[in-house]
């Protein structure tokens, strides 16, 4: 079907006027099919209308607003209800402001268009809808829009910032979107407000000076401990709220997720040796690894050898082979001296570790004996340690790290008293 322009602002998404068979429409985008691909909808007008959109940006861009739900009750699919766009033509671009205010406080409209192009957000919320609209602009601001809404959010939530609790969100990028992974960002805020900014940012990062947060390769190559980010995230908060009490703990959030962001940054772009438990790769305060040659496997059948000629720790090429390998269903890995006949079994789903020592070998065809003893682990950290003082001095340098239970069953009690 031949389509001419007949007139179009310079803001394409603005709805443009159309020639179809010699026949006046208003053609606007809209919605997304199934395909995501934007929908393009039109309906008929009349020369009068023609004559009022061209000359008047105000009264184009609310009928904008008021035909835009119209299209969303589309869907995907559906048919505009042309019927009611055309309804909307005389009520809206030839009444008078007061009838055309009334007529705003009955039908649902897009309220997002309008600010974005410059509408009186004030004038807008008190219901004045031509008036809001005396200094619309044919360009539009995104970020205002946003900026409204997330104040709306915040007012539905019964939060209100003062002026440093923005400049605080702003700082970090997070003002418009909490879920956004905060940034430094000074020139988001008001000069005036900096310094008082930049004294609570460096109260937290003197409450998180010396901790840090090592990676979890339980969950994969890039994850990080969540219990050390909580620990952090506790350190800070109480620091920022001690020296700024006066902060909304929105303020106080975003000012923590931005320091254990950093932590977390830091740990992931380590090298693996970097990310160690302190005193356990080579060169270490206990001296020359005791141990020359392990085995490393888990519930799957991998298996990975490591050697004292290798380039790395032991520590650290078992937390690789675990990166690795470790998933929901393969949750037991081993550590294993063959030639000294013991090793460790890290339980990950329970927080456990037992070591295990040859207490007999088997001769003449009979099974060998084996001493099994089981300890609880405090997370990541514990791990660490425990692993750590195996690769150093096999199992009798865990003992520190005990209790050891032989008894399963009292080991069973341990574990649910933990629990509860």
């Amino acid at each position: 079907m031949p389509r001419d322009i007949v007139f179009t602002r310079n803001n394409g998404w603005i709805p443009t006027v159309v020639r179809e068979d010699g026949e006046l429409k208003l053609m606007l985008g809209a919605g997304a099919d199934a395909n995501h691909d934007p929908r393009t909808f039109t309906f008929p007008i009349g020369e009068p209308h023609r004559a009022v959109i061209e000359r008047d940006l105000a009264r184009h861009l609310l009928l904008w607003s008021a035909v835009l739900p119209l299209c969303d009750a589309a869907g995907t699919r559906g048919a505009l209800d042309e019927d009611a766009a055309v309804a909307l033509l005389d009520p809206v671009l030839l009444s008078g402001p007061a009838d055309v205010d009334a007529l705003f406080r009955r039908i649902p409209w897009d309220r997002t268009r309008l600010i974005a192009h410059g509408a009186d957000i004030a004038l807008l919320e008190r219901g004045e809808v031509c008036a809001a609209m005396n200094r619309a602009t044919e360009t539009s601001d995104a970020k205002r829009a946003q900026t409204y809404h997330a104040d709306r959010r915040r007012a539905e939530r019964g939060t209100v910032l003062a002026p440093l609790d923005a400049a605080l969100l702003k700082y970090t990028g997070q003002y418009l979107h909490g879920a956004t992974v905060p940034r430094r960002l000074p020139e988001a805020v008001d000069p005036a407000l900096l310094p008082e900014v930049m004294r609570v940012i460096a109260a937290a990062e003197e409450a998180g000076a010396g901790m840090r947060i090592g990676r979890d390769p339980r969950k994969g190559k890039r994850a990080t401990d969540k219990r050390d980010w909580q620990r952090m995230e506790t350190a800070v908060d109480a620091a920022v709220r001690r020296a700024h009490p006066a902060l909304a703990d929105e303020a106080v959030r975003t000012v923590s997720f931005l320091i254990c962001s950093e932590a977390a940054r830091r740990a992931r772009e380590a090298p693996v040796d970097e990310d160690e438990e302190p005193g356990t790769g080579p060169g270490s305060s206990g001296g020359r690894a005791d141990k020359t040659a392990l085995s490393f496997t888990d519930d799957k059948g991998g298996e990975k050898k490591w050697s004292l000629t290798g380039p790395r720790s032991a520590p650290a090429d078992f937390w690789e082979f675990v990166a690795e390998r470790s998933a929901p269903d393969n949750e037991v890995f081993t550590i294993e001296d063959e030639a000294l006949g013991e090793g460790i079994q890290l339980h990950f789903y329970a927080d456990s570790v037992a070591r295990v020592t040859t207490v007999r070998e088997g001769r003449g065809g009979s099974d060998p004996e084996y001493r099994v003893e089981y300890g609880l682990v405090d997370g990541m950290a514990g791990y660490r340690k425990v692993v750590g003082a195996f690769a150093r001095g096999g199992c009798a340098a865990l003992d520190p790290y005990g209790p050891w239970m032989s008894d399963v069953n009292e080991f069973e009690r341990a574990r649910r008293r933990r629990g509860a």
